[in-house]
């Protein structure tokens, strides 16, 4: 319990927590171990229970399987001292209004500068989908770089993150 005398400054923060849009994570193995090093906690979030380390810091949670359950309970939980790792631009898009810091899969961070293009490039790929009956490709293939980056780029938010404490 804190002492309310104890200056703001001299209170340890509340941790950072990683939200993890788990369901196609391909990074989780990664988030894992930068979070460890950098002694964040991990909230893994799906709708179908799976695997995770067992660790004080990590956590799975699951949600029921309707529609954006695990979307809401992200963007509900995402704050300034969290991280969010998600593909899905519309769910970056609250939680940035909540403060949270986002990662895409491949380290790409959305920002208050990028959401909006983001968001309009989505609806203009949805409509292109429409019009292609399911022809198409889809995204490029996951590969080393996109690994290297994603890492890259949780380890700078991590540290930037616990540099606001002091």
């Amino acid at each position: 319990m804190s002492n309310p005398h104890t200056p703001a400054s001299a209170r340890p923060a509340d941790p950072v927590t990683i939200l993890v849009d788990a369901d196609a994570c391909p990074v989780k193995e990664e988030i894992y171990r930068v979070a460890e090093r950098h002694r964040a906690q991990v909230r893994v979030v799906s709708n179908s229970a799976f695997r995770v380390p067992v660790s004080d810091r990590v956590q799975r949670v699951v949600v029921s399987d309707s529609f954006d359950a695990a979307d809401d309970w992200i963007a509900e939980n995402a704050g300034p001292r969290s991280v969010v790792i998600t593909a899905d631009i519309l769910l970056a898009d609250r939680c940035l209004k909540a403060g949270a810091q986002v990662l895409a899969h491949n380290g790409k961070p959305f920002d208050a500068a990028s959401i909006g293009s983001a968001i309009a490039t989505r609806a203009i790929m949805a409509d292109l989908r429409a019009g292609m009956d399911g022809m198409g490709g889809g995204p490029p293939p996951f590969g080393k770089a996109d690994r290297s980056r994603f890492l890259q780029a949780l380890d700078r938010v991590l540290v930037q993150l616990a540099r606001r404490v002091r």
